[in-house]
């Protein structure tokens, strides 16, 4: 049986849930998010949790328990905290700034980069060298700090590239030229 799947989620303050057939929506004081799950999988409010349950034991129906249960624990965190996500350019010359909405980056191409945000999402550049992605739903945080990190991603012999600021690069010995 799911450990995940039958652990219940709290609601905090704020925070209202709803329910309609396979369509959850959860408001709170950072926004609103709404998502289709499983019409499988039942999902209910009972007081200031909310219970995720399966009808059978089909191994469908096992894999999706757990992963519909995460996915509304997500909104609900989403909705209450919100998420972010930390880039760290490292290499000469390395540089972000905020024009607008959008990020332009120089990362040693010929041009500048310029990236959009996705619909939901805010970038932050608090200084030259970082860039903040932040959002309510943790999907699409997820997908944007992705998309700037494989503008130049993180090479094993310099470190040079975009990487995650908790991402630690490992690193490859050159030639020895003997």
């Amino acid at each position: 049986m799911s450990r995940v799947g039958k652990k219940p989620i709290s609601i905090p303050n704020g925070v209202e849930v709803n329910v309609d057939g396979s369509t959850v929506s959860v408001k709170g004081p950072k926004g609103t998010l709404t998502r289709d799950l499983s019409p499988e999988i039942a999902v209910k409010v009972e007081g200031d949790e909310v219970l995720v349950e399966r009808p059978s034991e089909q191994r469908k129906h096992r894999a999706m328990h757990g992963t519909v249960r995460s996915l509304v624990a997500n909104m609900v965190e989403g909705v209450t905290n919100g998420y972010s996500k930390t880039l760290e350019l490292s290499g000469v010359g390395y540089r972000a700034q905020k024009k607008g909405d959008n990020v332009v980056l120089n990362v040693g191409y010929s041009h500048p980069v310029e990236v959009n945000p996705i619909e939901g999402v805010e970038l932050e550049v608090p200084s030259q060298t970082q860039i903040v992605v932040k959002g309510i739903d943790k999907e699409r945080v997820g997908a944007q700090a992705a998309n700037i990190r494989s503008i130049r991603q993180p090479e094993p012999y310099k470190g040079k590239g975009i990487k995650y600021s908790d991402e630690r690069i490992r690193r490859k010995e050159g030639k020895t030229g003997k």
